[in-house]
Parts: structure tokens; C-alpha cells; sequence
């Protein structure tokens, strides 16, 4: 029996949710789900639907989200559920929501440069079959400074600073950009890359998208997954 993932898309325009859906929909579907695609943060509240879902991909950056709706997506991870996202979608979704940002173990705070900074991808070996094979790798995009859950399985990080800013004078440091946690019963993957859809034109910023899928599915043989 085929795998239910639900892909719910919304919020800010820029970080394109539709063509991110796009891409997500696509490699959902080659790892064997069926997938529903939603444009409203109600879906959260249907109880039965939610408790038959393997997956939730939340593709919805800033907005708003009711107690209610937050708390149905919370339970459903809770019970087994799994959830999978990247970037704004998923880590600067609700900002005034704290039970959301305790789900998926971060919160953006700032983007130093802005877009367009080329910064490194460094790849944390052992840590999952995520990354398994995976190198370290560039990207030119937000770089995202976030506030994280001490909970996480940091699976890559990225080096601060590289753009100048105030932050500057707590010297280096190594900002997770890829992480998986638990919530429950629940897998929790998160990647932070995804600014603009063309990241995943990157073989393995795709890569670790599309096994993270896998793994908050608990999908076996993680690392076997290819593009």
C-alpha cells in the first residue's frame, strides 16, 4: 500500500511555494507516495485525515496559524505522522507560534547579506543515512542564522560569519543547516536550503530533500535513495 504524504502550501510569495510544490510533489511521488497537495492550514484539523497520513510536507513561509490548527499537526506527529521541510516553508512558517517551532526544533532569525551569498555546506558524517555519500558542497542563497531546538541531530552545518554583521564579534561558529529530531511518535527532517526553487537544481541539496522525505516516512533503506 502506497505511502500518503500531504504537501500544504501557502504564505509568502517569494520563496516560491508553488514551484518548490512542484519539485516536492515530483520526488514524493518517485519514492512510491501519493500525494495530496492543500492550500489551506484547515486540513490540519481533520483528525482522521491526518492520522492516515505517513507524511506532512509543510511548504508555507510567515502567516498566521490558529492554536487549533498548530495543535492538529502537532498530534498528528505525535502519534506517527512524520513531517518534512525546508527553508522558510517549514522554519519561518508562524513566527508567533511557539508549539510549531518546538515540532520542528527551529525558528529563522536572520539572514546575514541577504540572498546571494555563497557559502559552504559541510557535511557531518555518521550522523544519518540521509547524508550518507553525500560531500560537502556551495550554494548561493540565504544564509539562515537560526534558533535551534539542543534537541536536534545535526546532520550539516554552515560557517558564520561570512556576510559582516553585528554577530560578528562572537567569532566563528557552525549553524545547522540540516536536522532531524523526534516528536512523539513522529520523525521530524529539516533542511534550511531552499530560498528560491533553483537550489534544488543542486544534486545534493535535492538529495538530502528527498531522503529526508524518506526518513520522516520511515521509509527503509534510507540511503540507498537516489535521485
Amino acid at each position: 500500500m502506497a505511502k500518503k504524504a500531504l504537501i500544504v502550501k501557502g504564505g509568502w510569495a517569494g520563496h516560491e511555494p508553488d514551484q518548490v510544490t512542484v519539485i516536492f510533489d515530483r520526488e514524493l511521488k518517485s519514492l512510491g507516495f501519493d500525494v495530496e497537495i492543500s492550500t489551506t492550514l484547515d486540513s490540519f484539523l481533520d483528525k482522521e485525515k491526518m492520522k492516515a497520513l505517513d507524511l506532512i510536507v509543510p511548504v508555507w513561509t510567515m502567516g498566521e496559524i490558529t492554536k487549533e490548527q498548530a495543535a492538529g499537526a502537532a498530534d498528528a506527529v505525535r502519534e506517527g505522522t512524520g513531517m518534512a521541510g525546508c527553508h522558510g516553508g517549514m522554519c519561518d512558517a508562524f513566527r508567533q507560534n511557539t508549539t510549531w517551532q518546538f515540532v520542528t526544533g527551529g525558528q529563522w532569525v536572520a539572514h546575514p547579506g541577504n540572498n546571494g551569498i555563497e557559502y559552504v555546506v559541510n557535511i557531518k558524517p555518521g550522523s544519518s543515512p540521509i547524508i550518507e555519500g553525500i560531500n560537502d558542497f556551495k550554494v548561493v542563497s540565504e544564509q539562515y542564522y537560526l534558533h535551534i531546538d539542543p534537541a536536534i541531530n545535526v546532520l550539516a552545518t554552515t560557517p558564520f560569519p561570512v556576510a559582516p554583521g553585528p554577530y560578528d564579534t562572537n567569532g566563528h561558529l557552525d549553524m545547522p543547516v540540516a536536522w532531524t529530531k523526534f516528536w512523539g511518535k513522529g520523525r521530524v527532517f529539516y533542511n534550511s536550503l531552499g530560498h528560491h526553487a533553483d537550489v534544488f537544481d543542486i544534486e545534493p541539496a535535492l538529495l538530502i530533500m528527498k531522503r529526508g522525505f524518506a526518513w520522516a516516512a520511515c521509509m527503509n533503506d534510507v540511503g540507498s535513495v537516489q535521485l
